[in-house]
């Protein structure tokens, strides 16, 4: 019974997050927001809240220890999948799907939103790994910067130019009507966030339980299960937006999200639990920073990223499961 309802809130959550993408994509066109700010800001945030509903329900609602160690493991493994696997996947999609017949040389990226993104999430990210390590006094502040970082990057996000969203998806509380009201709009993204959280809830009461089954520490299960299985909306918008290529979405939809869950959450996992991170923990967030920073690194120097420096990021995952083999 634990696996079969471990599996069934991930499926809850997962159709719920795609009920509120869906929704929030139509929110973004009744505000009329830019693609870049709908694909950065709205859709990253929407694809991002299987993984980040489920720390938040574990540090707000869980009990004791091992709620802790689900929150934070979630929280620290929701942007190291990102930033190894999904960018990874996204690279090897962009080798095999060509482009007007010809393979790839380079991402066909917006340079700017790219580096962008990357620059927010290695500055902040880091400055969360460094909380986790040394001195609580300057906690507090690190969780208000941490927030301004954020607020700060939505303002520079909605200030950049860009074309309006492209024809979306029928609504899906109103598939026949071509132009939804924001009543009905506002009334999906709300169900769905419903049902995120409620999958969410469920998903850290089995979590927890197969920990106990197992004798495996609840950290490791919420470090590698839950951000494997709630990162599959990202990977699947951005492996379809890859072949269609749109490639600037397919990256700014993984970069968006990483720049959220390096900030918003972990601010809350600073504020409210231990957030002392363990040698694997530790391990993980440098492996994410490696590869981000990779990334950022040639794409600074080429001016370009190319699509086999997105795959060599898959490197930096087999180094994490490694190290979970050795340490445990």
């Amino acid at each position: 019974m634990t696996y079969f309802l471990l599996v069934a809130s991930l499926g809850i959550i997962l159709l719920s997050a795609e009920v509120f993408t869906n929704g929030i994509e139509w929110l973004g066109k009744k505000l009329n927001l830019s693609e870049g700010a709908v694909g950065s800001l709205l859709a990253a945030v929407g694809t991002a809240l299987p993984e980040t509903m489920i720390p938040v329900i574990a540090i707000l609602f869980g009990t004791g220890d091992m709620a802790d160690e689900v929150g934070i493991g979630a929280i620290l493994g929701a942007p190291f999948m990102l930033s190894t696997l999904a960018l990874a996947i996204t690279g090897f999609a962009a080798m095999v799907w060509k482009v007007k017949g010809k393979p790839r040389e380079s991402m066909f990226i917006d340079r700017q939103v790219m580096s962008r993104d990357l620059k927010f999430f290695l500055l902040v990210y880091t400055v969360a790994v460094v909380a986790g390590i040394f001195s609580d006094g300057y906690k507090p502040f690190v969780a208000l910067f941490l927030i301004i970082a954020y607020l700060y990057y939505v303002y520079k996000t909605l200030g950049c130019e860009g074309g309006r969203c492209e024809a979306l998806a029928p609504l899906y509380l109103a598939r026949r009507h071509p132009d939804p009201g924001i009543p009905v709009v506002f009334f999906q993204v709300i169900i769905a966030l419903i049902g995120i959280v409620l999958g969410a809830h469920l998903f850290v009461i089995e979590i927890e339980m197969l920990a106990s089954m197992w004798g495996v520490p609840a950290f490791i299960l919420s470090l590698i299960i839950a951000p494997i299985a709630t990162e599959l909306p990202e990977k699947f918008n951005s492996v379809i937006w890859v072949r269609q290529g749109k490639d600037t979405l397919a990256l700014g939809n993984i970069t968006g999200a990483m720049v959220f869950q390096i900030s918003v959450i972990p601010a809350l996992g600073i504020l409210l639990t231990p957030w002392k991170l363990s040698q694997l923990g530790i391990i993980c967030a440098i492996l994410a920073i490696a590869a981000a920073g990779t990334v950022f690194l040639l794409l600074r120097l080429r001016g370009e990223i190319r699509p086999l420096t997105l795959a060599f990021n898959s490197i930096f995952y087999l180094i994490f499961v490694g190290a979970v083999m050795v340490l445990n």
